[in-house]
């Protein structure tokens, strides 16, 4: 199954072109993407193994201000379309805060998206040096959420 670094590649791919649509396939897989459609119309990823499933990307009912565009430095951006959560629970600890030092394997939030809780890496060493996304909020694919200071 296309794993989650290729799936954003290939969305960044669609945004630095242009492209609204995309459709490859090979002899295992078929992955098709659509950005700006509305919630209905969520692309769908298969696998002739593995059975079909959601994938929500693109389709921002939101604009999302780029990160260069609002003078951030570095950020960790959501990898899909979904809500963000700062901990594993209501009662848990917040996985990352401002301050913390995180390495590419650290866990810095969950984003639910489809009723599927996704751990979410920082996949990249640094400091936190801004929260900008508050808890049980919706973010956008590829909307920072938070800013960090790389080492």
């Amino acid at each position: 199954m296309i794993d989650m670094k290729t799936l954003r590649e290939l969305v960044k791919l669609m945004s630095r072109n242009g492209l609204s649509e995309l459709d490859i396939q090979d002899e295992n897989e078929h992955v098709k993407l659509k950005r700006g459609v509305d919630a209905s119309q969520v692309p769908v990823v298969t696998h002739t193994v593995a059975p079909q499933g959601i994938v929500p990307v693109g389709g921002a009912s939101v604009p999302v201000v780029e990160a260069a565009e609002a003078g951030l430095g570095d950020t960790i951006d959501s990898p899909m379309v979904g809500t963000y959560y700062a901990s594993s629970s209501p009662e848990s600890k917040a996985f990352v805060a401002v301050g913390d030092h995180v390495t590419a394997d650290t866990v810095v939030c969950i984003v639910e998206a489809m009723k599927v809780f996704n751990e979410i890496k920082a996949e990249t060493s640094g400091t936190i040096s801004k929260l900008l996304v508050e808890n049980g909020q919706s973010v956008e694919y590829d909307q920072p959420m938070f800013e960090i200071k790389i080492d």
